[in-house]
């Protein structure tokens, strides 16, 4: 079994298969619920990414509008969610597309931890520029 995100270190990327809905604008694009998913269609042809290349993830994430206020209590039951990371955008995109008939997929590029230890903003080689390229031509290639 791979390792969560909380058991390894960044930098990697994730494919977000839903985005769970804190505040902010998915509600104005949705009725209320826990969650904006991804198209299943899109996800089962991007199954397999972490398998040469890029370390990359799919999983939840948690949308917020204040990653940086957010307690002890909400992290411990985001974690108890499963989420993967905290974003600011996934949830809205995904409830955006949802709601206008579109396909979107979001990734997140994990690059810290909320700045707790030294040097944790580290992007990797060229701040992640070819690592980033390179996912996302994967994820052109797979999705043609």
């Amino acid at each position: 079994m791979a390792k969560t995100s909380w058991q390894s270190p960044p930098p990697y990327f994730i494919v977000i298969d839903r985005a769970w809905r804190d505040e902010g604008t998915s509600y104005h694009y949705l009725p209320p619920s826990d969650w904006s998913v991804a198209p299943d269609h899109l996800l089962l042809q991007l199954r397999g990414m972490d398998d040469d290349g890029p370390r990359v993830l799919t999983g939840p994430t948690w949308t917020t509008d204040a990653p940086f206020r957010e307690t002890e209590t909400a992290i411990a039951a985001a974690r108890a969610r499963g989420i993967l990371a905290v974003e600011m955008e996934a949830a809205a995109l995904y409830a955006f597309a949802s709601a206008r008939g579109r396909d979107v997929i979001c990734l997140a590029h994990v690059t810290n931890q909320m700045g707790m230890i030294e040097g944790d903003f580290e992007k990797g080689e060229a701040n992640g520029t070819g690592d980033a390229l390179r996912v996302v031509t994967w994820i052109v290639a797979r999705l043609e």
